[in-house]
């Protein structure tokens, strides 16, 4: 995957994320969660471009953990959504593998940048 299709993939999850804040419900829970996971869901977008426009490979492996950690987190609100059924899970599914998928091609890459940064 080259760098500016990983970009896009992002930007498309916030899109998405964006758009499922948007349907919760006007609840306490809902607001609560809304504003956790539009954090979460977005942030990653802006800051893998961050991490591409890194001054050094320590820089971008700094970023990019950053990304994962939002990922992650996002994971998490998707689950909770799930769980407390604020959201069908159904419509959920294919926006929890999209952003697994992308945790894991950020991890790999975390991996991938740990190795070539030791062999130096």
């Amino acid at each position: 995957m080259t760098t500016i299709e990983l970009k896009n993939r992002l930007k498309e999850l916030a899109i998405r994320i964006i758009r499922l804040v948007d349907k919760l419900p006007n609840t306490p829970a809902g607001r609560a969660i809304g504003n956790q996971i539009i954090r979460s869901g977005t942030s990653p977008a802006a800051n893998y471009r961050a991490a591409c426009l890194g001054k050094s490979d320590k820089d971008f492996l700094n970023k990019l953990k950053m990304v994962e950690e939002e990922l992650d987190e996002t994971l998490y609100w998707l689950e909770l959504l799930m769980e407390v059924q604020l959201v069908k899970s159904e419509l959920l599914v294919d926006l929890y593998k999209e952003n697994e998928e992308l945790l894991k091609i950020i991890v790999s890459s975390i991996t991938t940048m740990k190795g070539r940064m030791n062999n130096k």
